[in-house]
C-alpha cells in the first residue's frame, strides 16, 4: 500500500462525511459527568468528605460500651489450724458470669471542640474540591471537544490544500511539456505536493488520537460532531473592568475557598494541640452484674452494682510530645497562610490571563477574518497573475499555503476564544452547565 492509499483508508476510517445526528457539545458533556473516572473519583471523595461531621460531632456525644465474661474458677481456701474458720477452709469450683454497661459523657474536652471545627472545615475543603472538579470537567469536556474540531479542520484543510497543489503540479507538467515553464516550476509543485501528503498523514493520526481521548472522557464511542456555524458571535467581558473579576475571583474562586478553610483548619490544629496541657472531665457511669454458679460457702451468688461519677484527668509530662506536637502544628499554620497567599496571586494570575484572552481572542479573531480576506485575495491574484505571466507557479504555491494556513490558524483562534470565556467564568467559581449552553450555541 502506498502513502496515498494509506492516507484514503484512514480518511475514510475516521469517517469525515457530512455528519448526521451529530452530537453537541452538552451531549458530550451529560456523557462525561457521568462516565469519566476522573470526576466520578471527585465525587466519591466528596461523599466521603462528608461524614467527617458525623465523626467529628461524635467526639461530643457520650460513648456506650458493653462487655460480657465468662470465667472458670478453682479456688483454694487454707486457714491456719486451731481457729475457727478452720472449717471454711477446702477447694471451690464454680463458673462466673458477668456483664456490664459503661457510658461516658464528655463535659470538659478542649480538643474534642477543636475537632469537631476541623471536621467542619474538612467538609468545605472536600466541597470545595468537588466544586473545583465540577469545573474541571466542563473545561476538559470543551478542551477535548475543541481539539478533535480543530484536528478535524486540518485533516479538511489539508485535504483541500493537497488537491490545490496538485492542480498546480498537473499545470507546471503541462506547461513544461509544452514549453511554457521551466522544470523548476515542475520540481517545486512536486515537492510541495510530497510536503502535503505527509502532513496529511500526520494530521490523520492526531486526528484519531483526539477522538481517543475524546472516547476515554465519555468511556464510549462517539458521534460525529456538531461544528462552528453562523451563530458564532464575539462577546466582550461583561463587566469590562477587569479589576472587577480578580475581585470576584479572590471571594468566588474555589481554589482561595479551599486554600481558606485549610489555614482555618491548620489554626484548629494547633488549639487542639494546645488543650493536650488542658485537664479533661468525664461523667462516668457504669453497671455491671456477675453471677456464680456452682459456688459454695459464703460466696454470693449474684451481685449487681451501679456506679456514678465525675472522672478528671489532669496531664502533667508526656516526655516532650505535648509542646512538640504545638510547635509542629504552628509551623503547618504558617506553611497554610503562605499557601493560601500563594493560592490568592495564582488565581489572580489566572483571571488575567483568562480575561485577556478573551479580549485579546477577540481582536485575533478579527484580524485573522480580515488576514483570511487578504489571503484568498492574494491567491485570486496569483493564479490570474500567473495566467497572464507576471506570477510564477511558486507564487501561486506560496499564496495557497498562506490561505490554508490562515484559514487554520483562524479556526484554533475561534477555539481559544470560547475556551477563554469558560476559563473566566471558572476563575470566579461561577462556571456551570449554563456557560456551556451559551458555547453550545455556536455549533450546529
Amino acid at each position: 500500500m502506498n502513502k496515498l492509499q494509506l492516507t484514503a483508508s484512514i480518511l475514510l476510517a475516521l469517517g469525515l462525511q457530512a455528519p448526521a445526528n451529530a452530537a453537541d457539545l452538552l451531549d458530550i458533556y451529560h456523557a462525561a459527568q457521568s462516565q469519566d473516572a476522573v470526576f466520578g473519583a471527585a465525587r466519591a471523595a466528596r461523599d466521603a468528605g462528608q461524614e467527617k461531621l458525623t465523626q467529628g460531632r461524635s467526639l461530643l456525644l457520650p460513648s456506650v460500651n458493653f462487655n460480657a465474661n465468662t470465667t472458670k474458677n478453682d479456688v483454694t481456701t487454707a486457714y491456719a489450724p486451731g481457729t475457727f474458720l478452720t472449717q471454711y477452709s477446702g477447694n471451690a469450683q464454680y463458673t462466673s458470669h458477668g456483664y456490664g454497661v459503661s457510658v461516658v459523657q464528655p463535659l470538659f474536652r478542649e480538643q474534642n471542640w477543636a475537632a469537631y471545627n476541623q471536621a467542619e472545615l474538612q467538609v468545605a475543603i472536600s466541597e470545595a474540591q468537588y466544586k473545583l472538579a465540577e469545573q474541571d470537567v466542563i473545561l476538559r469536556t470543551a478542551q477535548t471537544y475543541f481539539d478533535v474540531l480543530i484536528a478535524q479542520d486540518t485533516v479538511q484543510l489539508t485535504a483541500a490544500q493537497k488537491s490545490a497543489i496538485s492542480q498546480q503540479l498537473e499545470q507546471a507538467k503541462r506547461n513544461f511539456e509544452v514549453g511554457t515553464a521551466t522544470v523548476t516550476d515542475t520540481y517545486e509543485a512536486q515537492a510541495r505536493y510530497d510536503l502535503i501528503v505527509a502532513q496529511e498523514l500526520v494530521s490523520a493520526s492526531n486526528l484519531e488520537i483526539k477522538r481517543r481521548t475524546l472516547q476515554q472522557l465519555v468511556n464510549g464511542d462517539i458521534k460525529d460532531l456538531n461544528v462552528l456555524g453562523k451563530a458564532f458571535t464575539l462577546e466582550n467581558p461583561d463587566p469590562v473592568d477587569v479589576q472587577k473579576w480578580v475581585a470576584d475571583s479572590q471571594q468566588g474562586n474555589f481554589q482561595v475557598i479551599q486554600a481558606q478553610a485549610a489555614y482555618e483548619l491548620a489554626d484548629q490544629e494547633v488549639a487542639r494541640n494546645r488543650g493536650g496541657h488542658l485537664p479533661t472531665l468525664d461523667l462516668v457511669s457504669n453497671y455491671n452484674k456477675n453471677t456464680n454458679v456452682g459456688a459454695s460457702g459464703f460466696n454470693p451468688q449474684e451481685t449487681h452494682s451501679v456506679t456514678v461519677g465525675l472522672q478528671l484527668n489532669v496531664p502533667l509530662f508526656q516526655g516532650g510530645a505535648t509542646q512538640s506536637k504545638w510547635r509542629e502544628a504552628a509551623a503547618n499554620r504558617e506553611k497554610a497562610k503562605q499557601d493560601l497567599e500563594n493560592a490568592r496571586r495564582n488565581v489572580e494570575l489566572q483571571t488575567r490571563q483568562a480575561y485577556l484572552g478573551v479580549v485579546s481572542g477577540i481582536a485575533q479573531v478579527q484580524a485573522l477574518q480580515q488576514a483570511l480576506k487578504s489571503s484568498e485575495s492574494l491567491l485570486e491574484a496569483s493564479k490570474l497573475g500567473q495566467e497572464v505571466g507576471v506570477r510564477t507557479n511558486l507564487d501561486v504555491l506560496n499564496a495557497q499555503q498562506q490561505a490554508y494556513s490562515t484559514r487554520r490558524d483562524l479556526y484554533q483562534a475561534q477555539y481559544n476564544y470560547l475556551l477563554s470565556q469558560l476559563r473566566l467564568k471558572a476563575a470566579i467559581g461561577s462556571l456551570d452547565e449554563t456557560d456551556l449552553g451559551r458555547v453550545n450555541l455556536a455549533l450546529h
